[in-house]
């Protein structure tokens, strides 16, 4: 087995703020956290979004907007936040532990309050999002929050908000005792909310020839409205896996993260929790993290460009788009092959989401006939 030398955890120590016990007299206040706040509530616990400890504060809320980065300077993409409404803030103090809770009135663990400060949404949404309409699913949902954030470190008592797909639900710290088990030196992350289809595959597995290994790292956190349900996406990556790539090069684990569609700044958080998860290399394709047409084709592999050096320990592999070529008679992108008019095939979302409820198999240039009879099942 090759030694290894695992990527750094992003700011130099892996956090582990998980642990804690329930109190035996409870704190006087309670706090619902959103659906985005239990899974950053989660990815901070166990790590994935080390170095933060807890909820940010205002100082670093005002730096991450502005200058991409905490205000020690560590790259930071976007403001991880504990918005409340006016009522509650009014209730709780600085200094107070108070208790937080998922949407069902279970308690995930606690936060100490070391500030209150009141949230800039409109600043927020301008540099974080790269727009203020409320059109935009991230910046919706920022907009329905409180405006006062709490600030402070967190500790919890059941870091899991979710509890689906436990046996691929690994923590920074067991995805690098897995790769380092597997004896995996450079390992690329495959970020996706979709299953995969033919263009993916092909990817993936052109990183996986530079790569000892392929993490596929699906996002199981809050989605938008219209997204293909977790459970259906977790069968079309493990029929793939079985059928379609190599075993003992390939490994799949859930990340609970939250989707903010913020583009090219998403992008940015996406490599720094992969870092933290141990992986050496992240596949950043077209429109990575996008949504609508709010970010540019490729504004989300040229901001790595802008980042300082080694401000991350984790390198990006930018992918052209890719397709299925009929006269190449195999996948194709714009990097290795001229485009012909009328040669690649090109199929929307709504084109597939139309043939797939009407019971139609998407051509097998475009997905795997497994992967559509699973989408077609779901869809009945």
């Amino acid at each position: 087995m090759k030694a290894t030398q695992r990527t750094t955890p992003h700011g130099g120590t892996l956090v582990d703020r998980t642990g804690a016990t329930q109190d035996a007299t409870a704190p006087t206040v309670s706090v619902t956290l959103t659906e985005r706040q239990q899974c950053d509530f989660e990815m901070i616990a166990i790590g994935a979004m080390s170095p933060l400890e807890g909820f940010m504060g205002e100082a670093d809320y005002h730096s991450v907007c502005e200058n991409m980065a905490l205000a020690n300077g560590t790259v930071w993409p976007t403001p991880i936040t504990c918005a409340v409404d006016d009522t509650t803030a009014g209730k709780i103090g600085v200094g107070d532990r108070v208790a937080l809770n998922d949407t069902a009135g279970r308690l995930l663990g606690y936060l100490t309050v070391h500030e209150k400060y009141k949230q800039d949404k409109k600043k927020q949404a301008s540099m974080a999002y790269g727009t203020t309409e409320d059109a935009h699913p991230g910046v919706k949902v920022l907009y329905d929050e409180g405006d006062t954030c709490l600030a402070g470190p967190i500790n919890a008592v059941t870091p899991r908000h979710d509890p689906m797909f436990l046996d691929h639900r690994l923590s920074p710290a067991q995805t690098r005792e897995a790769f380092d088990a597997k004896g995996w030196g450079t390992v690329v992350a495959f970020q996706t909310r979709n299953p995969i289809h033919r263009a993916h595959e092909y990817i993936t597995k052109c990183a996986q020839e530079i790569c000892d290994g392929l993490l596929i790292h699906p996002l199981m956190g809050a989605t938008k409205d219209g997204d293909i349900p977790g459970e259906v996406r977790m069968k079309c990556y493990e029929v793939l896996i079985e059928n379609y790539y190599r075993a003992d090069h390939t490994m799949l684990s859930v990340l609970p993260a939250a989707m903010r569609y913020s583009g090219p700044r998403e992008a940015v958080l996406h490599a720094v929790l992969r870092q933290n998860y141990g992986c050496s290399h992240i596949i950043i394709g077209r429109d990575h993290a996008g949504v609508g047409k709010y970010y540019g084709t490729y504004d989300a592999q040229e901001i790595f460009d802008t980042l300082p050096e080694g401000g991350l320990k984790i390198s990006p592999l930018k992918f052209e788009h890719a397709a299925w070529s009929k006269k190449a008679g195999g996948m194709v992108s714009g990097k290795t092959f001229p485009k012909i008019e009328g040669d690649q095939i090109f199929l929307s979302g709504t084109k597939v989401r139309e043939m797939l409820g009407r019971g139609e198999r998407p051509p097998v240039e475009f997905t795997r006939p497994e992967i559509a009879d699973i989408l077609i099942e779901s869809m009945k």
